[in-house]
């Protein structure tokens, strides 16, 4: 099983009604600020583990577990769906214990990316640095779509509560990290059976979990409205780094709905953007090429202000 480099602390904050899960690698240093790191749909806080361990220096790095996930756990009755504008007020009350008036870095994933971009236009003055990787975004909606998009939120709703949306369990350990192989052909064994202890647990029947609620499955009754996200881009003043892999994950995703293309269309919306990509990557880069990922970050965070 992968080793750890650097280990990491579990605290809980009181973010919101809820106990929130938060990572904790190093120790906060006067002057400096901290590395915030915020993952992707059905993921979990451990998943930066292998970046981690390749970062070059030893900053003070949190990464929550977003709600729903990992273990910040709703108490019973979890909610029969989540709002994209949850993560960023979970986001900045985080910020508020974690970093105080502090401005920090942040990096996404995925979903991550997708909030760390609209929290940087939202609260500009709290990012210094920010890095996202493939935070896509949706497709672009029409207005003529939303009474079928409602439609469908309240018919997945009425699924759930007939117990017919659930996540698959796993009878070992094991069974999860084949998953996570399967799912991801580059994930490394050693990296799978260890990322597995943190990405799903044993239940009262020794069955194991996901660590994520299904309910994390059921569509947004909001449609994704372009033109707000980008207003909000524009408002971004700290430096960008966007990330892609070399395996297009978006065109696989949307079958010519949504593209590469259109993605870069819309980064010309922030102001102060890079690019990089990452070699014999897919979709999960910080596990398929975790010290190339480091570097590309730690290159650009120590760029001068």
């Amino acid at each position: 099983m992968y080793q750890a480099r650097r280990s990491s602390r579990s605290t809980f904050l009181p973010i919101r009604q809820l106990d929130y899960h938060v990572r904790e690698w190093g120790e906060r240093v006067a002057g400096q600020p901290p590395l915030v790191l915020v993952h992707g749909w059905m993921d979990v806080s451990a998943s930066w583990q292998f970046m981690v361990d390749a970062l070059g220096d030893s900053r003070h790095i949190i990464a929550p577990d977003w709600r729903g996930f990992g273990l910040t756990r709703h108490a019973a009755p979890a909610p029969d769906s989540y709002w994209f504008p949850d993560y960023l007020a979970d986001l900045d009350c985080l910020l508020d214990q974690v970093a105080g008036d502090q401005s920090v870095d942040l990096v996404g994933h995925s979903m991550g990316g997708n909030v760390a971009m609209m929290y940087g236009g939202v609260r500009p003055e709290r990012i210094r640095r920010l890095v996202n990787l493939e935070g896509f975004g949706l497709p672009a909606t029409r207005p003529s779509q939303a009474p079928e998009r409602y439609a469908k939120w309240i018919d997945q709703i009425k699924a759930l509560q007939r117990g017919e949306v659930d996540l698959k369990t796993y009878d070992s350990a094991e069974g999860v990290a084949r998953r996570l192989m399967k799912t991801n052909p580059r994930l490394q064994a050693d990296k799978a059976h260890w990322l597995a202890q943190h990405w799903a647990a044993p239940d009262a029947q020794n069955r194991w979990v996901i660590l994520g609620e299904p309910a994390h499955k059921i569509i947004s009754a909001h449609l994704y409205h372009l033109d707000e996200a980008l207003a909000t881009y524009q408002r971004i003043s700290a430096p960008v780094l966007s990330v892609t892999a070399s395996d297009d994950s978006l065109g696989q995703w949307w079958k010519g709905q949504y593209n590469l293309a259109q993605y870069q269309e819309r980064l010309l919306s922030v102001t102060r953007i890079q690019q990089a990509v990452v070699q014999d990557a897919g979709h999960m880069m910080h596990h398929d090429q975790p010290d190339e990922l480091a570097r590309l970050i730690d290159a650009f965070l120590s760029q001068p202000d």
